[in-house]
């Protein structure tokens, strides 16, 4: 298996990156300390005297103009040597943005919610269940647009059928799932390891779309995002979400936010695939593919009940749209269907925001979360850029 520090610029970037405006966040040797970065001919542009955090840094007026006449920003080095570590490192691309998540916004991603619910956590009674829903539920929920006339007759169907969830509510009903992922400074990025809570033998990877959001509620662009889910710990109750998708490690953002421009729009992203790869040390691979023209709410959709005058995000913040891929193949056993095993290499990628890479272990043995907003306030300020 391919070891993470093998991981090159050519591996992860977009395949048009020439073209691309691409923002990421590095932690630099030379200065000590988080630089927002923006690529450009393989190498990382320091950032800093523009804005001093990402979040600042969206806050600007015609970003996307002024990143690509930017001059005289200081040259960091080339990505590779931050993969390598020789220069520092890579980061998530964000840091002061809040973590938000939007759940259940797929129709195959709603039939397993409720497959878990039914099975209480217990992945060995899911493949009966499956069988029996898969036949009514899959029809019924496919290309169902959420909040609909229709959605709404189809809600009334399946109760019934004595088929409703709670699921299938935030799945086609007029309110999505809009939940806090994890905090913010806490994401790790493309080449860290990601975390699967020990009490879990349930749990999954979740590829999907992450948006970068203005405080103003402007979408300006997208990355990759590894919503890592502990399907045991919510099939036993939705209550314990928290538990379930926020610990140590438990959410990867990257490589890089591409900004949107004539090149990449968001229009562009409403067609895109985002592709999984899991490859173990046992010798297990598995692949996977969610479709955004699948997805049941409109990115903007997302955004508007995300970012409204109901709640405001001063800071910025970036949201996972979702996924509609949830893994059935089985790995410890028949009927047992996938979970993670420790070692495992995880690809998330599309050809447009490039691909990001990640290893699983147990979140008590990833690193601590240890550099938070206090800590990033005393090092920009010992830097003299506060």
């Amino acid at each position: 298996m391919v070891s993470k520090h093998s991981l090159s610029a050519a591996a992860i970037l977009p395949e048009d990156a020439a073209q691309a405006v691409l923002v990421g966040r590095v932690w630099s040797k030379a200065v000590d300390g988080p630089c927002p970065v923006l690529l450009r001919d393989g190498r990382l542009l320091d950032l800093t005297t523009i804005a001093a955090t990402v979040s600042f840094l969206f806050e600007q007026d015609r970003l996307v103009d002024r990143l690509k006449s930017a001059t005289g920003l200081a040259d960091l080095g080339p990505l590779d040597d931050f993969l390598s570590g020789k220069a520092g490192e890579l980061l998530a691309p964000i840091d002061l943005q809040a973590i938000k998540a939007a759940g259940v916004t797929f129709a195959d991603s709603m039939l397993e919610r409720v497959i878990e619910e039914q099975a209480k956590g217990d992945p060995s009674r899911a493949r009966e269940i499956r069988e029996r829903l898969a036949p009514v539920l899959g029809d019924s929920l496919r290309g169902l647009v959420a909040g609909s006339e229709q959605a709404a007759k189809v809600k009334a169907l399946l109760q019934d059928m004595n088929l409703w969830s709670q699921y299938l509510e935030v799945g086609i009903g007029p309110d999505a799932e809009i939940f806090t992922k994890s905090q913010p400074m806490s994401s790790v990025g493309c080449g860290d390891t990601v975390g699967i809570h020990p009490i879990s033998q349930w749990n999954n990877p979740e590829p999907e779309v992450v948006l970068a959001v203005r405080s103003d509620g402007a979408i300006l662009g997208a990355t990759l995002g590894n919503d890592v889910n502990l399907r045991d710990v919510e099939g036993r109750s939705a209550l314990l979400l928290g538990k379930a998708k926020d610990n140590n490690a438990s959410c990867s953002i990257g490589p890089f936010i591409r900004l949107f421009d004539e090149n990449f729009t968001i229009d562009d992203l409403r067609k895109v695939r985002v592709t999984l790869l899991v490859k173990g040390e046992d010798g297990f691979e598995m692949t996977g593919e969610s479709p955004m023209e699948a997805i049941s709410r409109s990115p903007e959709n997302l955004v508007s009940q995300l970012r409204n005058r109901n709640h405001q995000y001063p800071d910025g913040a970036v949201l996972f749209l979702g996924t509609m891929f949830a893994p059935v193949k089985d790995r410890r056993g028949v009927g047992q269907g996938f979970t993670h095993e420790v070692g495992d290499r995880v690809e998330i990628s599309m050809p447009k925001l490039g691909r990001l890479v990640n290893w699983v272990d147990r979140c008590d043995a990833c690193p601590e979360w240890t550099f938070g907003v206090g800590a990033l306030m005393r090092n920009l300020a010992k830097r003299g850029l506060l």
